[in-house]
Parts: structure tokens; sequence; C-alpha cells
């Protein structure tokens, strides 16, 4: 994009005074952001119309997350106009750097909603044709505090900053229908930039609206509760980001949502289609469909349905669904592969389930064992068996998770289906991850083998024969963003930190699998060992953690909990001031993460193996030479074999070990001989912490006497974690570490998103 500094002060000036009745010298922070904003939308507008009536063909990416974080400043990074437009700011006194207060999109709950913002940016910037659909929640997953320690959870009203990146395009408003209700989905287009290459992509949210806001007979007949009920019933559907599902109503809310999504999409993609005046059998001709996870996979009945009420026969209807669907498994966990009763189902999409149990009829006619193959059994629809049944390619998301899939989790349908199965590693954009959150490494990049790396992240393997020679400016360059941090954290979070200590990070959803709960124990067992006099040489380290519970889970809130009381005991211990300090940040998100992986000295990716299907956090503390402390799971069994497993530090159970140990494994046994581990549980009901509410003693009864007590052997994994961590904070600050560090970001070049999308362009999507 072409910058003229005047002709953009001259639009800014513009939107000033037709949005706010103000100018550049009285314009406010909110102002200023959104007329920015807007007029680098006019800039754009041809190069984005060119491609939403481009004729080639394209993917639809259905996901209900979309991460999208903070807009601004990626979208003009991308554009190649940062530069430019902070100096015009400048010009008339004003900061770029005051956006940082804007509020990020937090359309997403971690890696899943991550990942497809990363997929979207990376596919402009490759110039291949993906467009995403998703919902426009009015409010983010959560914003989160800490009361007591415990979760409080408050509306993340992402929209008060307003939405500038956004067009409402009511034009193209859609009718859904459910059995009880009709509502109006209207779409919001948000442009995705390419990196520097003209290629505008579009990101399409919907939102939900009544149908008609405001009858004038109802109201003039003293009737207006009953309208303002129905209006809410309507908006609700788009309000929150994954409502509590632990009630049927949650549950039912979730469904509808999903099949608003979809439902929309499709009508809208398929009325488009046929405007053209092609026949719907050659809608693969022009588009397929990635269905990102389970909530998605909705979309094949509603197609169905909509190609049969078009005139197609069933048959025919079932050939342009397989040709145009695909399905990303994210998980390989039986509780995340998503069911629904078929009962609640049929009562809100009669039509939908009529579609599915066709299906069922089909694969039964295909003559399959119905004890291994089916897709409504016991009154329950699996919907990952319909994604598989009817997709073209189904696909894992690491190496070790589809082999997984192929040899556990979907083994019948792999056995049956193998053309179906193939593996794409996840990857991350390397512009936001490296490039902008990281710009003094990136110019230290850019210094030694210049700027290719940008969009062929493999080139940052040419490092290697500079990286003794980098140290030095790499430390300086680590220091300075640890200092960055540390400052951001004390006015955030009311923690001094010091640059001196050894930044130990631990980021992502919270979840028991991830097992957040295992670095707790090793703070606890560290700390207990320097109260005692037996630990003696540990290294001033911060442990920081971030994350989220939903909601609804209890032991993932409990979790937190024990984090919280561990900070609190030791941040307020004089006797260890100068050795530890924990913090659980607040409201963890992709702003924050900006700040955390280029300032991490040890990245912590340790669920038990086996359990994360890829992992994304794991590659951008790699982008910006940061060495793995996990197990050989997801994408770390990669990172090891890209990077060198000696460059890393890997500790725990393998795969197969762990199947071996799950047959025997007794946990209070293992607590019995390791004294120092059973004070650090133990603290969980000894009365060393707070806990009002309980939540402690369910979480030590989870790990010693519960259903399937200790399910993610954390007690087991113990030792041999705090073996190597030890290790590992021994090492820290040596020239040995700091070359590691950076030989993992010069063998990063795998994990670029960029090469992801190409490999779905290629092997899936079959686009050009």
């Amino acid at each position: 994009m072409k910058f003229d500094q005047k002709a953009f002060l001259d639009g800014v000036e513009r939107v000033l005074h037709a949005e706010y009745a103000c100018d550049l010298k009285t314009a406010g922070k909110f102002e200023l952001y959104n007329a920015v904003s807007r007029a680098v939308m006019e800039e754009i507008f041809t190069d984005w119309n060119n491609e939403k009536n481009s004729p080639r063909r394209r993917c639809g990416y259905f996901s209900a997350e979309f991460l999208m974080g903070r807009a601004i400043y990626s979208n003009l990074m991308n554009l190649g106009i940062l530069d430019e437009v902070g100096a015009a700011l400048a010009s008339v006194g004003e900061d770029v750097k005051q956006f940082e207060e804007v509020e990020d999109a937090a359309l997403g709950n971690g890696g899943l909603g991550r990942l497809a913002a990363c997929y979207l940016e990376s596919a402009a910037s490759k110039d291949i044709a993906l467009d995403g659909y998703g919902i426009r929640y009015r409010y983010g997953l959560f914003r989160q505090t800490f009361v007591d320690g415990y979760q409080h959870e408050e509306g993340d009203d992402w929209l008060r900053w307003g939405d500038p990146w956004s067009v409402r395009v009511d034009r193209d408003a859609v009718l859904v229908r459910f059995a009880d209700q009709t509502v109006k989905a209207v779409p919001y287009d948000m442009p995705v930039f390419g990196y520097k290459n003209g290629v505008v992509n579009t990101l399409r949210l919907w939102q939900s609206e009544p149908v008609q806001a405001f009858d004038f007979a109802s109201f003039n007949e003293m009737k207006g509760e009953v309208k303002a009920t129905e209006n809410f019933n309507a908006t609700k559907i788009t309000d929150v980001l994954y409502p509590n599902d632990n009630t049927m109503v949650g549950k039912i809310l979730r469904l509808r949502q999903q099949y608003f999504m979809v439902s929309a999409s499709l009508q809208d993609i398929v009325r488009k289609f046929k405007a053209s005046g092609k026949s719907l059998r050659q809608l693969p001709e022009k588009w397929c469909f990635q269905l990102n996870d389970t909530h998605p996979v909705i979309a094949i009945p509603e197609l169905l349905r909509i190609l049969q009420t078009e005139g197609l026969s069933f048959d025919e209807a079932f050939e342009v669904c397989h040709a145009c669907f695909n399905f990303t498994n994210h998980t390989i966990m039986a509780e995340a592969l998503e069911k629904w009763d078929a009962l609640a189902l049929s009562d809100l999409l009669p039509d939908v389930y009529e579609q599915i149990l066709a299906c069922q009829r089909r694969l039964e006619g295909d003559g399959l064992d119905p004890n291994c193959f089916y897709i409504v059994r016991d009154n329950v629809i699996h919907m990952a068996n319909l994604a598989i049944y009817v997709a073209s390619h189904v696909n894992g998301v690491a190496e070790i998770h589809t082999n997984i899939l192929k040899t556990q989790t979907f083994k019948n349908w792999y056995e049956r289906f193998p053309e179906k199965f193939v593996n794409i590693t996840n990857g991350i954009t390397p512009r936001r991850w490296l490039l902008l959150n990281n710009p003094a490494l990136a110019r230290l990049a850019d210094k030694k083998i210049g700027a290719g790396w940008h969009t062929e992240l493999s080139e940052l393997k040419k490092l290697t024969p500079y990286l003794d020679e980098m140290l030095p400016e790499f430390k300086r360059i680590r220091r300075e963003n640890k200092e960055k941090l540390a400052a951001y954290i004390r006015a955030h979070e009311g923690v001094d930190l010091s640059a001196d200590f050894i930044f130990d990070v631990q980021v992502k959803r919270l979840h028991e699998y991830k097992r957040q709960m295992l670095n707790a124990l090793s703070v606890l067992y560290f700390y207990f060992g320097i109260k005692d006099g037996c630990v003696t040489d540990f290294p001033p380290t911060a442990f920081l953690f971030g994350a989220k519970a939903a909601p609804g889970y209890y032991m993932a809130k409990a979790v937190i909990k024990f984090i919280n009381e561990i900070a609190r005991l030791v941040n307020n211990d004089p006797d260890v001031a100068d050795r530890m300090k924990v913090v659980f940040l607040q409201n963890y998100n992709v702003s924050y993460a900006e700040k955390i992986v280029c300032a991490a000295d040890i990245s912590e990716q340790i669920s038990l193996a086996g359990m994360e299907a890829s992992g994304t956090s794991n590659m951008k503390f790699m982008l910006n030479g940061t060495v793995t402390l996990g197990t050989m799971d997801g994408a770390n069994v990669e990172i090891c074999e890209e990077a060198g497993r000696e460059n890393n530090y890997i500790f725990g159970a393998t795969v197969e070990e762990v199947a071996a140990v799950k047959q025997y494994y007794c946990p209070r046994e293992q607590v019995e001989g390791a004294p120092r581990l059973k004070r650090a549980l133990e603290t969980l009901v000894d009365g060393t912490l707070h806990d009002e509410q309980g939540m402690l003693r369910k979480l030590y009864d989870s790990m010693i006497s519960g259903y399937e007590p200790d399910r993610y052997l954390v007690l087991y994994d113990f030792a041999d974690y705090v073996r190597v961590k030890e290790q590992l904070l021994r090492e820290f600050g040596t020239d040995a570490y700091y070359r590691k560090s950076l030989v993992n970001m010069a063998n990063v070049g795998k994990f670029s998103a960029d090469r992801s999308v190409t490999e779905y362009a290629k092997l899936i999507w079959k686009l050009k």
C-alpha cells in the first residue's frame, strides 16, 4: 500500500469530522483509534472488493472461535505502513503506542481460535483464497479477575472501543430457522491483510438479531414485554462465547450458536453461487469447507438439507457434501468429541435431524459393522463420526496426534477409510509472533540474513553460522524484553519482579491435562526446600502463570485458586523474597502473550504425553528463542526433531509408557515415598493455604482418592520433572543455555502457519 502522509491525515480528519464532530486537535484516544482505522479501510477497498469478487476457487474456514487479538498494529504492519502511520501521528503530536489500550477481539478460548486467526493471516500472505466464517459474539470469553484467589468472570465488552475494522453488510442478511424461533443473521466483514502483497481475504462474523426489532401493533396493545422477550431470545444466541453447558439450557444454546453460524454461512454461499447460473452440483468447483473441530460439523446435514430443498436428490447432495467438506480434529479426549442428545437436537432442528438419520441409513447400507461404525447410537449423535464419514479428508494437527487418531481414537475409521487421513502440523504466523512482538530480535535476524524469513520462516536456518556471535546481542534483547514485561506486570498485577530472575512461564488454557498442577507443586517443593535449608543454591526464579478456566470447569478453577494461594504464601515470605516469586497473570490474552513470549526464559509445555494434540504456544516461544521444558507430547516431539532434543529439556512418561502405567498406578504409593512432594500436596488440606469454598480439598481428592485418581499422572511424572527442571535452572545464564535458545529459533521454520496453510491448500483444499 502506497502511503501519502498528507492524504492519510486528511482522511483521519475527514472521519473525525463526520463521525465524532471533532478534529485532530480535540480528538480523544477512542476517536483517534477509530478514525485512523477507518482512514486505512478507505484505502484498501479496491483490493478487498477485487478479492471478494474473484472467480477463483475458495475455502470457507468454519470455526466457533477466531482469537484475532488487537488488529491495528498487525494490520498496519502487513500493509507495510506501521512506521509511516506512527510518523504521521507524531507529526501532529500523537503517539501510535497509545492504541495498546485498545480491547482485544477475544472471540476465542485459546489455541483453537488463535490457530484460526494465524491461518487466515498466513493464507492471505501466501495468496491462498481462504475466508473465515464464525460468530460475532457481543462478549468474548470473559474478562478474568481474581477475588480472594478465586477466578471471577466479568463481561468482556470488546466492542466498547468500537469495531472500525468491520463492515456491517445488511444486504447479505439471511434468516435462520429453528423449530421454536426464526432469527436474522447479519454479517460483519473483517478484512484479513496479506503481508505486503495487496491480498485482502475476509473473515465474516454473523450477529443474531430479531427479525422484527419493534412491533408497533404489539406495543399499541401493551404487549411490549412479549416482544422484548422474543428480541432477547434472538440476540442472546450471539451474546457470549461458549455459554456454560453444565445444564441442558446451556447445551441447547450452544447448539443454537453452532447451527446459526453454519446455516447463515451456507445460505449465503449457496445463494451467491446460484446467482452465477451454475448447477449446485458444481458447488465443489467453487467452494470447499474446513470444519475446525466438531463445533461446526452440523454444517454437513445443513448443507444436505439446503441442497435437497434446491432440487437435488439425497445421493446427489451427499456427493456434493463429500467433495466440499473436510474435518480437522483437535483432540483425543472423549468428552471433547462433541455429542448431542438426539431428542434435544430433533426437537430444535427436526429437518436437520432427518438428514443425520439419512446419513446413518446410508452408512448402514454400506455394510459396515454397526458396532464399530455409527453416527447415531443409543439416542446419541456422534458429530466426529458424522464428519469422518462424509468428509473427504480428516486431519490431525501434529505427527504424534495424527498417529493416535489412526491407531486409537478413530482406529476403525482409519482402517476402513485410510485415504481420508492426513497430518498437517499446526503453525503460527511469524509476522505477529516475532516481527511485531519482538522487533529488536527481528532486526537482529534481518541484519544477519536479510528479511526473507518474514514470508519463508525456514530461512532462519541461515542464522546457524552466526549463533555464537549473536549471543551478546540476544542476551541484551532478552534482558530488555524482561524489563518491559516486569514493568507491565508491576503496573497491572502489583507485583515487583526483577529482570535478574529467571522467567519460568506457563501460559495456556487451564485444563487438568495441561498440568499446571505439576508446575504448582514443584513451586512448593522448591519453596519448602529453601525454607528447610536442604536447597541452598536455588537461582532467583519468577514462576509466571497465565490461563483462564471455563466458567463451568470446577477443577480447573480449583487449580487457579491453588496457584494464587501459593503466590500469596511465597510472595509474602521475606525469607525467600530474593529467590522466588509467583504471579498468576490476570486476563491472559493475545496482547499479554505478545509481551510474554519474547521475555520468557523457560517455556513450560508439560501436558501428559498423548493428550495435547499439538499446542501452538510452544511454537511462539521457540520462535522467540526460548527453550522448551516439556514432555514428548504434541508438537514438542517435532520441536525436538527440528532443534534437537539436546537443545531442550524433556522429561516424563511417553505415550506408550502412559498406557502401561495406568494399568497398575496408585498415586498414594507415589506420594508416600516422596516426603517433600507429600508435604507440597498436603498443603491442599492441612490449613497452610486459605480456601473458604473447599475447592482445594476436592483438588486433593482428585489427586489421591477420587474416581480415577491423578488421571493425568501429575504425581507419577513429578520426580523426573523436578530433576530436569533443576538441570535447566543450573544451566540458565550460561552461553550453552543461550546457544540452545538460539538453536531453537534457527530451526523453527517448520512451525510457520505459512507452511501449514500451504499444505492444506495443496493436500486438502486443492486450491491453486
